[in-house]
Parts: structure tokens; sequence; C-alpha cells
């Protein structure tokens, strides 16, 4: 896949509370940071997200007595899985994952902010909100959004589906993300980027490695 200048790579919530020991860990999660990095080097438009949570988020199961992560409820804008707290803004859990220094970033997107909304995607948030992402790749030029990051399943797929929504075209770098995979969550998502016409790519499609 050649790389040129319409390009943005889109590098979703690689983040502590995500890897391995963290409070809500993606398996493998910590292997995204290598190819990422070879991938951030080909781009010239380069945007991060953060989960940013604040306490007690309404995405906390703990936020909700009786509950247990993983359960589901319904709030004012629709069904919500209940995670463990993570994510959590200024803690060490919400940084960066080591490693993962890349300096050409012109972008940290923060989502998950409002205490009452979700935010899977770093396009809109649960309740519809618009993050402004698409204005700001559109104003630099961008027509195809490269994903990659964790988890699979949940934030790169939203990320995607609402990329193509907006227009651009959309690729996950499969090697380059990792997934919760709860109840068959991964090939459901897959099942839906395919059918939105998101492609899949690998890294080594991307660097030439």
């Amino acid at each position: 896949m050649r790389v040129g200048a319409a390009d943005a790579l889109l590098v979703v919530d690689v983040q502590g509370d995500f890897l391995p020991g963290g409070a809500l860990a993606v398996p493998d999660g910590d292997a995204v940071v290598a190819p990422i990095r070879a991938l951030a080097a080909r781009f010239a438009t380069l945007v991060l997200t953060q989960d940013w949570h604040p306490p007690g988020h309404a995405s906390f199961a703990s936020a909700h007595p009786g509950r247990a992560p993983f359960e589901t409820v319904r709030l004012a804008y629709g069904e919500q899985v209940l995670w463990p707290d993570h994510c959590v803004q200024g803690r060490a859990g919400a940084s960066l994952a080591p490693g993962l220094d890349l300096p050409g970033a012109a972008l940290v997107l923060r989502k998950g902010l409002n205490p009452g909304v979700d935010s899977y995607s770093a396009f809109v948030e649960a309740d519809g909100t618009r993050t402004g992402l698409a204005g700001y790749l559109r104003e630099r030029g961008v027509g195809r959004v490269v994903l990659c990051g964790l988890a699979t399943d949940y934030c790169v797929a939203w990320s995607a589906l609402d990329a193509r929504a907006a227009g651009f075209e959309a690729v996950v770098v499969a090697d380059a993300t990792r997934a919760i995979d709860r109840d068959g969550s991964l090939a459901a998502a897959w099942a839906r980027m395919e059918a939105a016409g998101i492609g899949r790519s690998l890294s080594a499609d991307v660097t030439g490695a």
C-alpha cells in the first residue's frame, strides 16, 4: 500500500491500562507498539487517541452498584457495556504505552471526557456528538485513514466505521491491532468493517519491510 500526503495514520488508545497487567488488558496488547512505530515513520499526518475518563465514569461497573464488569446497562444514549475502571485522567494507566514515542503526532485526541457518555470512536461519541476529527483531517487534505491500536473489536472498529461514514477511505492494519474478543466480538467487528468497505492490511504492506 503506497502512502501519500492524503493518508493519515490513526493510532487508537495504546495506553497502559490496555496492556498486559493493566486494568482492562487486551491480550498481547503490547505487541502493537513496534509495528506502530514503524508505520508512523511513513505518514505526514499522525493522530493519536487516548481514553481519558473522569473518575466515576458512567461506563465503569463501579459507578453502578450491584453491577459487574462486562454486564450491560441502558443509558440515555443506548446500551452500554460496563468496564473495569480504566484510563482515568491523570493516572498511570491512562498514559501512552512505554516505547510509543511518536514526536511526529500533530494531534492527541482525548475521548470519553464526558462523565455520562462513553466514546469508543475517535470520530463520534456514543450520544452522537462529533469530536471534530473529521474536520481536522479534511483541513489537512486527508482522504484515507489507516487505523491501528487497541482494541480491534471496539475502539478501532468503531473509529474505522465512523471514518467511512464521514466519507473517508479506511484501512485497518491487522497486525498492528489486538482484540478483546469476548463472545465472538472480533469476528463480528471484522464482518461489520468488511460490509462497510473497510480494507484490511498488514504493516509490511505499508512499510515494505
